[in-house]
């Protein structure tokens, strides 16, 4: 309107051009993954980046003669070159299950005071992205004010520019963290594929064990005494999973790591994803691989996770994680349709079986019970792990769960970081995942059994 008026001035010299800005109708709604455009609309961050050969389209011109002054050659020859619009992407995300995940993470953030939280929920079988959250999200509108409180003192462009960069990033696959306990879903794999242990074995827990010259604790001090394999998972035991891990030794969980997929990267389609921080395998020892068995010691980011637990309850196929579905011209023909490497044979199906009823009992009778779903049966496994410098005393708090747990339809991880007061993932993590399965799994048209 004001260039309206401007224009009906007629003034000599002034001009009024037109341009054209992308705009995003939800805000802030899943920012980390959307991305944004900058002033001359190129791909920022996320998937405005990854697929903007697709979405951006080609500016028109118009070619005319001019004199040296600039001024256009009246009656001269006029050559156009129609502008080209952008194609549309068609993406995985689907609008209601960010707003459920959303509402989730951010409740539990106020409630537990947490720095922030992670929520990734996809689909098992062919890696489809349902929703990824990192709360506190920003709005794509006006990317560049801050989504947190200011210090009174003006910040430094410098300062600015690091703040800004730290609100872009995508803690589900730009950042790492010491899982704990959900990988005791990848040791227990590697050790019933081995055949190192089964399912009758039995542990004795007096609360710790010695490995070399350390006392590592339980987290039951006064331990769990004789349990079977089967329990130990339930009580999400360390020295269980250090007996076992200490079974299947370094060179082989070091293989195991690697016919998982856990040393390269998941090739999910954003920009800037983290690989795993792990020791090298010369550098294993017991203590290494005590630790690893249980979670610790090595570093891994939440999509990394994801995925590799889909690939071992999914009947053993390594998928990639994907938001990419097609991309369509203006009147919506598919231009083109995504294919997405699948690897079969990370486990066997009996070991992806075995792995389902284990977990789905981790959820019904062991650490898990906050994540049961009132006609569903869930599996999942819950972890608490602490933060370097152990010192600080700052925790992750996490689970994993997936339904229906005999045939998996979805997966989802939440990931809360530095939460106040209590901070075990039982307690505090897996409640969040139910309230989220508790609106998804009936809006995906899963049946309650």
């Amino acid at each position: 309107s004001v260039g309206d008026v401007i224009r009906g001035y007629e003034l000599d010299g002034v001009k009024v051009d037109e341009d054209y800005k992308r705009y995003y109708p939800y805000d802030s709604l899943a920012s980390r993954v959307l991305g944004f455009t900058g002033a001359d609309n190129q791909g920022i961050i996320g998937l405005e980046v990854m697929y903007e050969k697709y979405l951006k389209g080609r500016d028109g011109k118009i070619l005319t003669l001019s004199d040296a002054k600039g001024v256009e050659v009246e009656n001269a020859a006029e050559e156009r070159l129609e502008p080209v619009a952008g194609n549309t992407l068609t993406v995985s995300l689907d609008v209601n299950i960010q707003k459920y995940a959303e509402q989730a993470a951010y409740q539990v953030m106020e409630r537990k005071g947490a720095r922030a939280v992670s929520v990734i929920v996809m689909n098992p079988q062919n890696g489809e992205i349902y929703a990824m959250v990192n709360v506190p999200e920003f709005n794509l509108n006006t990317p560049y004010e801050l989504n947190t409180e200011v210090a009174e003192e003006p910040l430094s462009d410098v300062e600015l520019q690091e703040r800004l960069n730290r609100m872009w990033r995508n803690e589900c696959i730009n950042d790492t963290y010491e899982p704990g306990s959900t990988f005791k879903i990848i040791t227990s794999s590697a050790c019933l594929e081995e055949g190192v242990v089964s399912l009758s074995d039995t542990f004795s827990c007096p609360g710790y064990r010695v490995v070399e010259d350390r006392r590592i604790r339980c987290h039951k001090v006064g331990g769990h005494g004789q349990e079977t394999f089967i329990q130990g998972i339930q009580n999400s035991c360390n020295p269980v999973f250090i007996d076992i891990g200490l079974r299947l030794g370094a060179d082989r969980f070091y293989e195991y790591f690697k016919q998982f997929g856990l040393l390269g990267l998941t090739n999910v389609d954003l920009p800037g994803e983290a690989g795993t921080i792990m020791h090298k395998k010369e550098d294993i020892g017991l203590v290494e691989l005590a630790t690893m068995s249980f979670g610790q010691s090595f570093q891994i980011t939440p999509i990394q996770m994801a995925t590799t637990v889909s690939s071992l309850v999914n009947g053993g196929k390594r998928v990639t994680p994907h938001f990419g579905i097609s991309i369509e011209d203006g009147e919506g023909t598919v231009l083109e349709q995504f294919q997405y490497e699948e690897k079969k044979g990370i486990v066997s199906e009996k070991t992806s079986e075995t792995m389902r009823m284990l977990l789905k009992s981790v959820v019904e009778e062991g650490s898990g019970r906050n994540g049961a779903v009132e006609g569903y049966s869930v599996g999942g496994k819950t972890a608490t792990s602490q933060t370097l410098p152990r010192s600080a005393n700052k925790y992750i708090s996490s689970f994993i769960g997936f339904a229906p747990a005999e045939n998996p339809q979805v997966l989802g991880i939440v990931v809360i970081r530095n939460p106040q007061g209590v901070y075990y993932g039982g307690t505090i993590a897996a409640p969040v995942l139910r309230s989220i399965y508790d609106n998804v799994l009936p809006y995906l048209g899963i049946e309650k059994s």
